[in-house]
C-alpha cells in the first residue's frame, strides 16, 4: 500500500517525529497533529518547511478536523514516559481515551487506515514470559502507572470497537522499550537517564536490584515495524520491539561504557509496580510482516549516546 496523505497525532514527540520524517521522505504528505504538552518543534527540523509537510498545533482530546483526503491515522499521542505521565495523569487517561475516539472518528469519516500506537505496558508485569499477543496481562488498575496501563488497554478495546461497529480497518501494534534520538534526556525514561548520567560523569542510577530485565529496539526498528503493520490489513495486536532481554544493570554498564563513564552504578529505591521481565514474542510480526530489527544494541546504543553528547555540547556552546 502507497500513502498519499498520512495524520500523525502526537507527531512532535520522540518515537512520532521519526515516523513523520520517514513517511515524507518515503514520498507521503504528513499533517503532524501535536500540541506540544510533551513534543517539540525542534525534532521537526528535518521536515519543517517540506512541501509535503503541514504541522498542527492541535490537542486531540478536543474533535479533529482535517480537511482534504486521508487515507492513513497513525495514533502516536500520549505522553508515554512516567515522569510526563505521572505529572499529568488525568490528561493522560484523556488522551488515552477521548484522543483515540478523535482519532478513530478522524479515520472513520475519511474511510481511512487506523493504526494506533499501543503499548508492552499492556501487559503489566507480565507472569507469562516472553510474552505473546494473546497474553491477557498482570496489571494493577489501580496502581501509580495505571493512567498509562489502562488508558492504553482502553484505546486498544475502543479501536476493536470500531472495527466491529463501523468497519474501521484498524491495527494495533504494542511497542516495547524505544530509544535513540530525540528523546528528551530529563524524560525520566532509563536510556536518556542513563546516558545523561554517563556523560556528566555520575553514577547511574539503577532502582531496584537491576536485575529486572527489558528488551530495546532502536527507533528506526520500530518506525520500521510501524509503517510495515499501517501497509497491512493486518489487525493484530503486534509486538513491535527487540527480542533479546538484558538486565536493568547489563544495560546501565553498557552505557557507562560506551559513555566513558567512571563512576559506579547505584541502586535507588524500586519504582511501585516496575516489571520484572520484559521482553516480546515478535514471531507474529516476522511472519505477518516480515519484520525483525536490524540495528544491533551496540550500535543502536552509540548513535544515541552521540546523539546526547552533541546535542550536550551544542546547548553548553550556545549557553
Amino acid at each position: 500500500m502507497r500513502f498519499e496523505r498520512v495524520v500523525v497525532t502526537g507527531g512532535a514527540g520522540f518515537l512520532g517525529s521519526h515516523v513523520c520524517e520517514e513517511l515524507v521522505f518515503s514520498g507521503a504528505s504528513v499533517v503532524c497533529v501535536d500540541n506540544l504538552a510533551t513534543g517539540r518543534l525542534s525534532n521537526l527540523d528535518t521536515v519543517a518547511g517540506h512541501p509535503r509537510f503541514h504541522f498542527e498545533h492541535a490537542d486531540v482530546t478536543e474533535p479533529l478536523r482535517v480537511p482534504g483526503p486521508v487515507d492513513v491515522v497513525l495514533h502516536l499521542a500520549c505522553p508515554a514516559s512516567p515522569a510526563a505521565y505521572l505529572r499529568e495523569p488525568v490528561t493522560t487517561m484523556r488522551t488515552g481515551s477521548l484522543g483515540t475516539l478523535h482519532a478513530l472518528e478522524l479515520a472513520r469519516l475519511h474511510r481511512a487506515r487506523f493504526l494506533l500506537a499501543s503499548t508492552s505496558e499492556v501487559y503489566g508485569d507480565p507472569l507469562r514470559h516472553p510474552q505473546t499477543e494473546d497474553y491477557w496481562g498482570n496489571v494493577n488498575p489501580v496502581g501509580p502507572r495505571s493512567v498509562y496501563d489502562e488508558s492504553k488497554r482502553f484505546s486498544e478495546a475502543l479501536t476493536i470497537a470500531y472495527q466491529a461497529q463501523y468497519g474501521v480497518r484498524g491495527s494495533i501494534a504494542r511497542i516495547f522499550n524505544s530509544y535513540g534520538p530525540r528523546m528528551r534526556p530529563d524524560d525520566g525514561r532509563m536510556i536518556p537517564a542513563f546516558i545523561r548520567q554517563g556523560l556528566a560523569g555520575e553514577p547511574i542510577t539503577v532502582f531496584g536490584d537491576g536485575a529486572q530485565t527489558r528488551s530495546l529496539c532502536y527507533v528506526s526498528d520500530t518506525v520500521r515495524g510501524l509503517i510495515a503493520l499501517a501497509r497491512n490489513d493486518f489487525p493484530g495486536p503486534v509486538n513491535i520491539g527487540g527480542p533479546d532481554e538484558l538486565s536493568v544493570t547489563q544495560i546501565a554498564e553498557r552505557i557507562r561504557r560506551l559513555t566513558g563513564g567512571t563512576a559506579p552504578v547505584r541502586h535507588g529505591e524500586a519504582m511501585t509496580d516496575d516489571p520484572r521481565r520484559r521482553c516480546p514474542d515478535i514471531a507474529l510480526a516476522r511472519r505477518e510482516l516480515g519484520w525483525a530489527p536490524q540495528v544491533s544494541l551496540t550500535e543502536g546504543l552509540r548513535r544515541t549516546v552521540d546523539h546526547f553528547a552533541a546535542t550536550s555540547f551544542a546547548h553548553r556552546a550556545a549557553g
